[in-house]
């Protein structure tokens, strides 16, 4: 059933104007789609969409993440270089090597969009 159609990640903002910036100019998204109160953008193949709601940075898990394998450490870097600061989580069979979570085989990053919605970068 749902399973064979695309799904569209939805995160909720409190200002559409500061998450354009943000998801343009740090996260190098171009807007597909600026709709009374949603901007669209594609990650690869998935369609995301910014709303406004009262509740954003509400949720404390992932709100969107991305394995992005091999570029891991390039994707960091260049995150760092356009400002973006990097949480320091205590994460059960995660050591903390600096600002990057490793573990056998694994390298994660979190970090918060301006409503403090939590991205994640993960790779190896």
């Amino acid at each position: 059933m749902l399973s064979d159609i695309d799904a569209t990640a939805m995160i909720a903002v409190r200002d559409l104007e500061e998450a354009r910036r943000f998801y343009t100019d740090v996260l190098g998204f171009d807007v597909r789609g600026d709709e009374t109160g949603i901007l669209s953008f594609r990650s690869g193949t998935t369609p995301v969409s910014l709303y406004v709601s009262e509740f954003a940075g509400t949720n404390r898990a992932n709100a969107l993440a991305w394995s992005v394998g091999d570029a891991f450490d390039d994707v960091v870097t260049e995150l760092r270089e356009r400002g973006v600061t990097f949480e320091r989580y205590d994460l059960p069979g995660l050591t903390l090597e600096g600002e990057v979570h490793v573990a056998d085989g694994f390298k994660g990053v979190w970090f918060e969009d301006p409503d403090g919605n939590i991205l994640h970068v993960n790779g190896r």
